[in-house]
């Protein structure tokens, strides 16, 4: 049984938000949502800028209410939203994000997640064309959705609430494993900028055996092939880990003329350019390369590290991935916002504390059994979330509330 589908504004208003001048922000006790402050599916104030609403006379139809839906309309992040709740009542919404505002409990409930999926992929396809689509306010309130009834909806949304409860709780829980190994490192051995407990410090260059940016290939993204050699480039490389989902590949012939960038077993990986101002900065993002020998290359935007043989690596690498680390990253680039860059005489400089190699085995162990305890973890985190794809999938087609029925 497939749901009738209908506009988006059957069942909630959709309202723009107001086009307060910049000029406004800093003074007075109002708070101003903006795009930035949409997180994780939630509505995040803490950074909220503020204004002074009895100065600047805006309307009432822009402050937000709990259990409002915020959603983007424009920008690299065009279409995530985040549901407000009760810290974020009474303040009021910038212009480039909008109010979905069900005309009811339920229909809230259940609009978050019909605008988690593909109706809004479909929406967001048809927005423009351009690498970065903007929607409307229109597009929106004419969005076609499944449109069961308020029991149906009702029951949706109780069902995903629960699925999604616990794919939350196994986040929050891989999180904690994060937060854990941070606060053994700083226990053990404090910040490793500052270096309060005093340790010797060694420069990277002293540490390696090489230090190398990778490089093109003649001809540019005209050499990548379907299949052959990995050919790492800066979208690959996150923090401690390699992601080769958007990865391309060389042939054997031009992974061979490039044998300078090939990556060794344990090779560190750092990203040499990008942004600073983003969340999940594309400089300085620093990985481990875990495969055999010569098995991969990397791109002119990628450095590889290699460390002398006495040198734990491991270490070295948590050492580079630490909050403190990034900030000291971020103050000896070079470059404007939109592109900084980690010079190759700045990597050679970097400061690594060097505690005895004992207090670094223990932490080395440490570590292991934690990551360990996290590959678990984030397998039962993909099952949940295959459950909760699976069940958003049956509920829109109308099968969750079918089941309900029969039962």
């Amino acid at each position: 049984m497939n749901f009738e589908k209908g506009a988006l504004s059957n069942i909630a208003t959709v309202i723009s938000g107001y086009a307060f001048k910049s000029s406004w922000f800093g003074e007075g006790e109002n708070k101003v949502i903006r795009i930035s402050d949409i997180k994780d599916n939630l509505v995040d104030p803490i950074k909220a800028v503020h204004f002074d609403a009895d100065k600047h006379k805006v309307a009432e139809q822009f402050i937000i209410q709990e259990s409002d839906i915020l959603i983007a309309l424009s920008g690299a992040t065009v279409g995530k939203f985040g549901v407000a709740d009760k810290r974020a009542v009474g303040m009021y919404l910038n212009q480039r994000v909008a109010i979905i505002r069900g005309h009811n409990a339920t229909n809230s409930a259940y609009i978050k997640y019909v605008i988690s999926g593909q109706f809004m992929d479909n929406l967001l396809l048809l927005a423009g064309g351009a690498a970065q689509p903007n929607l409307s306010t229109k597009d929106l309130a004419n969005m076609q959705i499944p449109i069961p009834t308020l029991d149906e909806q009702k029951c949706i949304a109780t069902i995903l609430d629960k699925a999604s409860s616990i794919c939350r709780k196994r986040k929050q829980t891989i999180a904690l494993t994060d937060h854990l190994l941070r606060s053994l490192f700083l226990d053990m051995f404090g910040d490793p900028v500052a270096n309060p407990k005093g340790w010797k410090v060694d420069k990277l260059n002293d540490l390696s055996t090489k230090i190398s940016s990778g490089s093109t290939p003649k001809g540019g993204s005209k050499a990548y092939v379907e299949k052959g050699i990995p050919f790492l480039r800066s979208q690959n490389v996150w923090r401690n880990r390699v992601d080769l989902d958007d990865v391309v590949y060389l042939d054997e012939a031009t992974h061979e003329k490039m044998e300078k960038t090939s990556l060794k077993n344990k090779d560190l990986l750092i990203t040499k350019t990008g942004r600073i101002n983003t969340e999940n900065s594309s400089l300085g993002r620093a990985a481990m390369f875990a495969g055999e020998d010569d098995t991969a290359n990397i791109n002119g935007h990628v450095y590889l590290i290699r460390l002398k043989p006495e040198v734990i690596n491991e270490f070295v690498l948590y050492i580079m991935t630490t909050i403190e680390y990034r900030d000291y990253i971020r103050s000896v680039c070079v470059g404007g916002i939109d592109k900084r860059q980690i010079n190759k005489g700045h990597l050679e400089e970097f400061p690594i504390i060097a505690p005895p190699v004992e207090l670094q085995q223990q932490f080395l162990e440490k570590l292991k059994a934690i990551e360990k305890q996290k590959i678990k973890l984030t397998k039962q985190l993909e099952l949940a979330n295959n459950m909760f794809a699976a069940l958003t999938q049956q509920a829109f087609s109308g099968e969750l509330t079918k089941q309900d029925k029969v039962a």
